[in-house]
């Protein structure tokens, strides 16, 4: 049976909450410099939306043209493949409800919506960093690349653990948020052979999580399922018309991934500068683990820096890119630790 959220505890702490950082930090100077989150500081400079995208419901056809245009950027077989709703946040009790009942194996750590998921949907949740332990469940959950760590499963283990979901009636869910500035492959393109769903992220590569838009990617059977929990209109208008743009922008893509390497390898020299090893990440965060993490992030935030620690696991950090009006502070903040 289904739990309440009351029943797992209270909601998780993300980033991305300048809130409750300034409660941690009365006295930091502002503007925030908010590197808690794994958001590109750089957001696609869309055309104007048209006049009508606020007065009216979003159009079907301009929704159809989107899961086009999603299945051709993500490598997915058809539209047909596509499902799209306001973020994957909201997509992942959606795919935990599609089996029912049973045990559930996250590989982590990772990001931990998806166990909170899988347990209120009525699911025995396991967490591991043994991938071999993820074939004995019947939802797997996978992040490629992961979030915090970086940490890359090649798609030939994502297609055999795949196959072994499949044969028993189970599911393996790979959230590749980030896959758009990593050398991992996506696994979009072998949705067909069933068992495997994938997540697709468009705010956090295109710098516009406030649009709030994701897509699963899945056997098209799967998909209609999705979009029936969904509902009608289930992406805005505005999202339609943005999204459709970024996706089809193929020098914009190209120009920003190397922007964003070049930035996170500045970050690193910063990072390494101040004597903070860096054990990992991708191009929109890098991931901290050292003794001195907690004093880091109280040193940062008192000069108006947040970053993101976790507080199940006190050595790790992540930090994300600032935008080009923060980089002098960060060093500067850097230098005296």
């Amino acid at each position: 049976m289904p739990v309440t959220a009351s029943e797992i505890g209270g909601p998780i702490a993300h980033g991305g909450n300048l809130s409750r950082a300034r409660a941690l930090f009365p006295h930091a100077p502002e503007p925030w410099i908010d590197l808690s989150t794994g958001i590109n500081p750089y957001s696609y400079p869309h055309s104007p939306l048209p006049d009508n995208a606020f007065a009216r419901l979003p159009d079907p056809a301009l929704a159809e043209r989107l899961k086009a245009i999603a299945a051709e950027a993500y490598g997915a077989p058809s539209a047909a493949h596509v499902a799209a709703g306001p973020g994957t946040q909201i997509l992942l009790p959606i795919l935990a409800s599609l089996l029912g009942q049973g045990k559930a194996t996250i590989l982590s750590p990772t990001y931990a919506e998806h166990a909170r998921a899988a347990r209120m949907a009525g699911f025995e949740v396991t967490e591991t960093d043994d991938l071999d332990r993820l074939a004995s469940a019947d939802l797997a959950v996978i992040v490629n690349p992961n979030n915090p760590t970086g940490r890359i499963v090649p798609k030939s283990d994502l297609l055999a653990l795949a196959a072994i979901m499949r044969a028993k009636g189970g599911l393996l869910v790979v959230d590749e948020a980030f896959v758009d500035v990593s050398e991992a492959a996506s696994a979009a393109d072998a949705v067909d052979a069933g068992g495997l769903i994938a997540l697709r992220s468009f705010g956090k590569f295109y710098g516009m999580a406030g649009l709030r838009l994701g897509f699963a990617i899945s056997r098209p059977d799967i998909a209609r399922r999705i979009e029936d929990q969904l509902g009608p209109w289930a992406v805005s208008g505005p999202a339609l018309h943005i999204a459709s743009e970024a996706l089809a922008d193929g020098w914009w893509q190209a120009m920003m991934r190397q922007r964003l390497r070049d930035d996170a390898a500045n970050l690193d020299i910063f990072l390494i500068g101040a004597g903070i090893p860096v054990f990992g990440g991708t191009s929109l965060f890098r991931f901290v683990r050292d003794a001195r993490a907690q004093a880091i992030f109280q040193h940062l935030g008192e000069r108006g820096i947040v970053t993101r620690r976790f507080e199940e696991r006190p050595a790790d950090l992540r930090i994300g890119l600032p935008d080009k009006n923060g980089w002098p502070r960060l060093e500067d903040a850097l230098k005296t630790i």
